[in-house]
């Protein structure tokens, strides 16, 4: 059997916009009660985001902007630790929603009987934090996240990961990304890929994605087309996602 069998999400920046307001405040939340006086600004964190890895962000910030500091990879663990459960908080009030258009997706996608699945850098925990305050996580297949594999984004080890466990070629998958660096490991693994940008990666490079679009939109909502083309669709839908397929296969 060919054709499009299942969609593979990024989480932080695709599924919901948790940088900014999640992740960048519940590293401040650890830093402050562990007594330091890192404060990571929304410009700053900007160029973390570099970085994939929360534990990895935290030693290159270390060693770009405090080289003066000497931390240990197990406090640095402790403070991701300590990030994490903020975050999750952060979740449980309710304050980091999904993004437009991707709850409408995923439940086209159920109802159709494609196979769903999360290739991701964040941890586990964070995963499970947002889609207990959003969504089933029993919706997913496959939930590929944190350090189950040795190399982060951008390389394709991840998105090799899902492949494997799915068993599914990756010409019959599509991935939803929002940044560079998961474009570049989505392809890599020769998956084609649709981003949905955000403050933080707008400027990034996206040449190489199938669309670049402001969000999924919705019905009353269109999105907006930066790159590619939706074929008079206004927002995603499973029709088009079928017919990127085609498409691409014939190309």
């Amino acid at each position: 059997m060919s054709g499009l069998q299942a969609l593979i999400f990024d989480v932080d920046g695709t599924l919901a916009d948790t940088e900014r307001d999640g992740h960048r405040v519940a590293f401040n939340q650890a830093f402050a009660n562990a007594g330091l006086d890192w404060d990571w600004s929304i410009e700053l964190y900007g160029k973390l985001l570099a970085v994939t890895g929360g534990k990895e962000r935290m030693r290159f910030y270390l060693n770009t902007y405090r080289p003066d500091v000497r931390m240990e990879d197990a406090k640095i663990a402790d403070l991701h630790k300590a990030k994490n459960q903020y975050y999750a908080q952060l979740l449980a009030q309710g304050g980091i929603p999904l993004r437009p258009g991707v709850k409408r997706l995923l439940t086209a996608a159920r109802a159709a009987n494609l196979r769903l699945a999360i290739s991701t850098t964040t941890t586990p925990e964070n995963v499970f934090a947002l889609l207990a305050n959003n969504i089933d996580a029993d919706w997913f297949e496959v939930i590929a996240a944190g350090d189950i594999v040795p190399k982060k984004k951008p390389a394709s080890d991840i998105y090799d990961y899902v492949l494997v466990q799915m068993q599914l070629p990756a010409a019959d998958c599509l991935a939803f990304e929002d940044s560079e660096n998961g474009l570049i490991s989505s392809l890599a693994a020769g998956i084609e890929t649709i981003v949905t940008i955000n403050d933080y990666t707008q400027n990034h490079r996206f040449d190489r994605a199938k669309l670049v679009l402001s969000d999924l939109g919705e019905p009353d909502r269109p999105c907006q087309i930066i790159h590619g083309d939706t074929q008079g669709s206004t927002y995603v839908d499973l029709p088009l996602l079928m017919r990127l397929i085609d498409r691409a296969a014939i190309n």
